[in-house]
């Protein structure tokens, strides 16, 4: 019976304090009561909170888009990570797209141009995915993880504390309140004309006085307690922002990774696909001349894409002028080039060199002279000089 009679009057109690606090509310939102307003410096603190909170989320939010846009996989990781279940493997679209080119390619034949480039396309489209694959693990674990352990951690706690403010305050000024009517009441009592009266309604609102005095010393300490706690949380963003710094720098670092490896990766694919005839690189075997490689066009540089009059793309009937011909042309070279054996010639984009047909040798090719060195050098990589 004691412990019942325990939870009924804490019920009975919390229903109070509940009902107090309600009250309180509604009649400053109606301007019938005073607020009790926070200092400056937590108000800024509380608003710096709120604000890293918004653009955490939109931040975090987006990042997981770019790293995965399609909205039913991050769907199905959101489920597996609230599952504590690793979610199953599947192929990304790199991959994909590199698998069918493989496919397409071996189809084809190996032995084939096309086929022989689908299947080098293909296997580096794989090696693309597999660097896309890191990229979302790498960035998963420096940057989101971080950032999603702020909102659903270090904010929620913030929140919380919040919250225990805004009801302390609420209990201050109901405290005020009480105290400010048992004054009033009080003063009012003592100018009855009835002596008896009046001592008898003096006594009854001191003693009223008196107890919401007491309960207003109670619920300033409590006010200012949970003031200092929520403070010294939100004095924590800075340190929250340091770290979030770090992890962004994780994020970029993990990004440039990423498009060095792809870039790297294409750089290798283009060098490849330049030692095939050229016929098959032109497209639909048109003889306009041989395009400049767009990712690339800086390697050419401004002055010498925007001079095309002085510069003449090889095209087929160049070239069989320049064979036919015992003589030599000098040429730009268009981009790098390393040579894959001790029968060619490296290059540098925009050097000069001179270059000529020797009997016998691929229709693709012609050989290549910087001072003393010589050797084979593709036609793809060139332009021909006026």
């Amino acid at each position: 019976m004691n412990i019942m009679d325990f939870n009924v009057k804490k019920l009975a109690a919390d229903a109070g304090t509940f009902l107090s606090r309600a009250v309180q509310f509604t009649e400053e939102k109606l301007g019938q009561a005073e607020k009790t307003e926070l200092d400056a410096h937590l108000e800024n603190l509380l608003s710096k909170a709120e604000c890293t909170k918004i653009w955490t989320e939109k931040i975090m939010k987006q990042t997981e888009v770019l790293l995965q846009p399609n909205p039913n996989a991050r769907i199905e990781e959101f489920v597996y990570e609230k599952l504590d279940r690793k979610a199953p493997s599947r192929i990304n679209n790199p991959e994909l797209l590199g698998q069918y080119m493989i496919d397409a390619g071996t189809e084809f034949g190996p032995g084939t141009a096309y086929g022989n480039a689908l299947i080098k396309c293909g296997e580096t489209q794989k090696r693309i995915g597999t660097a896309d694959r890191e990229l979302i693990q790498t960035s998963a674990l420096n940057f989101l993880t971080p950032l999603r352990n702020f909102i659903e951690g270090d904010y929620k706690t913030i929140a919380k504390e919040r919250k225990l403010l805004q009801n302390k305050r609420l209990d201050l000024d109901a405290a005020k309140t009480r105290l400010k009517k048992a004054k009033a009441a009080e003063t009012k009592s003592s100018q009855l004309n009835s002596a008896r009266l009046e001592g008898d309604s003096i006594m009854i609102w001191a003693e009223e006085v008196t107890k919401s005095e007491q309960e207003l010393r109670i619920t300033q300490s409590e006010f200012d307690r949970q003031a200092e706690i929520t403070r010294l949380l939100l004095e924590g963003i800075s340190s929250t922002h340091a770290h979030h710094l770090r992890c962004l720098n994780d994020f970029v670092e993990a990004q440039m990774t990423y498009y060095a490896q792809c870039y790297q990766y294409m750089l290798d694919l283009q060098k490849q696909l330049g030692s095939f005839p050229s016929n098959y690189l032109s497209n639909n075997n048109q003889t306009s001349g041989t395009p400049v490689p767009s990712a690339l066009s800086n390697a050419i540089g401004p002055s010498a894409m925007a001079s095309t009059g002085s510069l003449v793309i090889p095209s087929p009937s160049n070239l069989n002028d320049l064979k036919e011909s015992s003589g030599s042309r000098k040429a730009r070279v268009l981009y790098d080039y390393d040579a894959a054996n001790s029968t060619e010639l490296s290059l540098l984009a925009d050097e000069v060199i001179t270059v000529f047909s020797v009997v016998g040798m691929d229709s693709d090719w012609l050989m290549g002279e910087r001072g003393n060195q010589k050797g084979k050098v593709p036609i793809t990589y060139l332009e021909l000089l006026n």
